[in-house]
């Protein structure tokens, strides 16, 4: 015969996810701080990005029309 309470079992397995949920917890908090990071350096690029494509342009419109004559 099986010796200790037939809950036992039961317990030990609330046990295991209590302790499997918290760290999901902390990687799920972990992922998050991710995604804030990479969201913000991506924003910051796409702002670096668009002030190069206006310096770029500037450049454009500063350079002579090649198809008008001098």
């Amino acid at each position: 015969m099986a010796s200790g309470s037939p809950i036992d079992p039961l317990v030990d397995r609330v046990e295991r996810l209590l302790v499997r949920y918290e760290e999901l917890q902390r990687t799920n908090t972990l992922l998050a701080e991710q995604v804030e990071l990479l969201t913000q350096e991506r924003d910051s690029l796409k702002s670096r990005l668009s002030a190069a494509r206006a310096r770029v342009d500037a450049l454009l419109e500063r350079l002579p029309d090649l198809n008008t004559p001098a």
